[in-house]
């Protein structure tokens, strides 16, 4: 199988670089750093595309260290430990997090002490703000840099970098007419441009074997070649993006669009099932609690079915979970919950609600005054549940629809003014 041009052009010594010379241009903090070989932990902060795992691999390159990458997307603690126990087996090692903004605190936290004792350099990418999605003690153990988009002049010299290095495109002898559309399609990204660029040079005949490439061709290209998905790349994150964001907006028509861009460029149908199930709870949530049953059924008969005739069940699926009334509340519950318990730490549960199972546990009162609801009217009994210093702590606050607003009827009754509903 071919390798990718975007994978195919990875810089291999400075001058390769188009971009970013504020970093990694002759005398810039960036170079002098790399040249040295005293790299520090380092966060590229920038737009997608715009050279973030390319410098990573770069930097292990030139420094001669092992090189580990892990996305955020597919990976958690186990994997983050696993490169960490390798490094101090081996030595020192790099590894490279892409979309570390991704990653929770657990995750992050499990990177601490590697970093700190110097086993592992770390090179994470972000496309956010890192000073509110990194921990603050692993940001204070990293330099961060940033990236900026590519210009016009810029994109249009990797593609003249492309013609000129890449063996297989120069054996096409392919002349650009035009580039105002392959700048388009890649939307400054230089992953998308070569992807485009490739994707061109493999349509072109022409029986004196030069190839010209004009704005025309590339629409026609681009336009019956839909599948133009790059499934490790930033597309594949675009795409699934628009996804998630279309059904939360809830907009059937856009939602079928991007699943359609998925299924023909033969993503996962597990993947996208797998999206649409943490959407229904995250999302929807008690405003319908059926969608996060339809979404199960999705995958579990996606898992069962595949391709092709799963297409109708993610079809079915998706339009649901778009037209669904919608509600974040029970996100945003536990999340406010576990800010609550990151704050106040273990507090101890009220006595009364303790197990008992032995006797010293019943001298000591766990248990004592445990009233059980089902024994009085509406199967509700005014009881405190939690630690004391919690006490009338709202979590869950129901959103504005039929559904909630029955379940605030209900707890309005049964709790008074103790939560505020």
């Amino acid at each position: 199988m071919q390798t990718p041009l975007p994978e195919r052009l990875r810089p291999k010594s400075f001058n390769d670089f188009v971009g970013q010379q504020h970093l990694i241009g002759e005398g810039k903090v960036l170079r002098k750093l790399i040249e040295s070989g005293n790299i520090p932990s380092i966060i590229f902060w920038g737009p997608p595309g715009v050279g973030k795992t390319s410098l990573a691999r770069f930097i292990a390159d030139k420094v001669h260290l092992p090189f580990y990458q892990l996305s955020a997307i597919d990976s958690g603690v186990k994997e983050v430990r696993k490169v960490i126990e390798e490094a101090n087996t081996n030595g020192k090692a790099l590894l490279f997090i892409d979309e570390i903004h991704r990653f929770n605190k657990a995750q992050q936290d499990a990177l601490l002490g590697a970093v700190e004792k110097g086993t592992i350099t770390l090179i994470g990418a972000t496309t956010e703000n890192p000073s509110f999605e990194v921990i603050s003690a692993l940001l204070s153990r990293c330099q961060v840099y940033v990236l900026k988009h590519l210009e016009k002049d810029e994109l249009e010299q990797l593609v003249k970098d492309a013609l000129q290095k890449d063996e297989i495109l120069r054996s096409k002898n392919i002349d650009i007419a035009e580039t105002e559309a392959l700048l388009k399609y890649s939307g400054g990204d230089a992953r998308k441009l070569l992807n485009v660029l490739e994707l061109v040079a493999q349509s072109l005949e022409t029986a004196d074997g030069t190839s010209s490439v004009t704005n025309q061709f590339v629409e026609e290209v681009i336009q019956h070649k839909m599948a133009m998905y790059d499934k490790s790349g930033e597309q594949h994150y675009d795409i699934i993006s628009a996804f998630i964001k279309s059904m939360r907006g809830s907009d059937p028509n856009a939602a079928v669009y991007y699943l359609a861009r998925m299924i023909e460029g033969g993503e996962d149908p597990t993947f996208i099932a797998r999206r649409m199930l943490i959407l229904a709870s995250e999302d929807i949530g008690n405003a319908n609690p059926n969608a996060l049953l339809l979404a199960t059924s999705c995958f579990q008969a996606v898992t069962m079915i595949g391709y092709p005739e799963c297409d109708l069940i993610l079809s079915q699926t998706a339009i649901y979970l778009a037209t669904s009334p919608k509600s974040n509340a029970s996100y945003k519950a536990i999340r406010a919950a576990q800010s609550a318990i990151r704050q106040t730490g273990d507090l101890p549960v009220p006595l009364h609600i303790r197990n008992a199972p032995t006797k010293l546990m019943k001298d000591l009162n766990y248990g004592k005054d445990y009233q059980y609801a089902h024994e009085f009217e509406g199967n509700f009994v005014d009881m405190e549940f939690l630690p004391e210093k919690m006490k009338g702590t709202k979590f869950y606050d129901p959103g504005n629809n039929q559904r909630e607003n029955e379940i605030r009827t209900y707890l309005k009754k049964s709790w008074k003014l103790k939560y505020g509903y």
